[in-house]
């Protein structure tokens, strides 16, 4: 009883057959998964953040902190 031989002839451009077009769905739903549940919320989050932001008013904050060593806080 001997072992059938293997079949080598081909066995690349099958293998790719089968395995490229999962490959290539795979990554295309990985890629629009990561745009929906990562990007577009941070995006959202960032616009929520500016829509209500007062730099003047944070600016103001961060000199009366003593922060900025050019600007000197109103009360000294």
């Amino acid at each position: 009883m001997s072992l059938p031989k293997p079949v080598m002839r081909g066995l690349l451009a099958k293998r790719l057959r089968f395995h490229l077009p999962i490959a290539f769905a795979l990554s295309l739903v990985s890629a629009v998964a990561f745009k929906y549940g990562v990007t577009e919320p941070r995006k959202q989050a960032y616009a929520d953040f500016y829509k209500h932001y007062d730099s003047v008013k944070e600016f103001n904050a961060m000199k009366e902190a003593g922060i900025f060593e050019s600007v000197r806080p109103s009360g000294e």
